[in-house]
């Protein structure tokens, strides 16, 4: 009898769905302040969970979700940086 394993679930800041923790991608603010893509889903500080989609990323950038989620001023580059890596995905 095997027993099934839980899926985490998150859910994503700018679309409100939830996903399994896998397919999204974390940003995270440091204590120090810093912001970044933690793409290990480990990196100790405040984080916000964010759906691998060109939609979801702009509309966050539009809103200022991830500033509002993380309480600090997000970096163009942060943006950027998403964008980059959902295209370099092909989704």
């Amino acid at each position: 009898m095997s027993v099934q394993k839980k899926v985490p679930m998150r859910k994503c800041v700018a679309t409100g769905d939830m996903f399994p923790k896998k397919e999204l991608v974390r940003i995270v603010r440091s204590k120090e302040g810093d912001v970044s893509v933690d793409l290990t889903g480990k990196k100790s500080g405040r984080g916000a969970y964010l759906s691998k989609s060109k939609e979801a990323v702009e509309l966050a950038k539009k809103r200022n979700i991830l500033a509002n989620q993380l309480q600090v001023k997000i970096p163009e580059e942060i943006y950027e940086e998403l964008l980059s890596m959902i295209n370099g995905d092909g989704k």
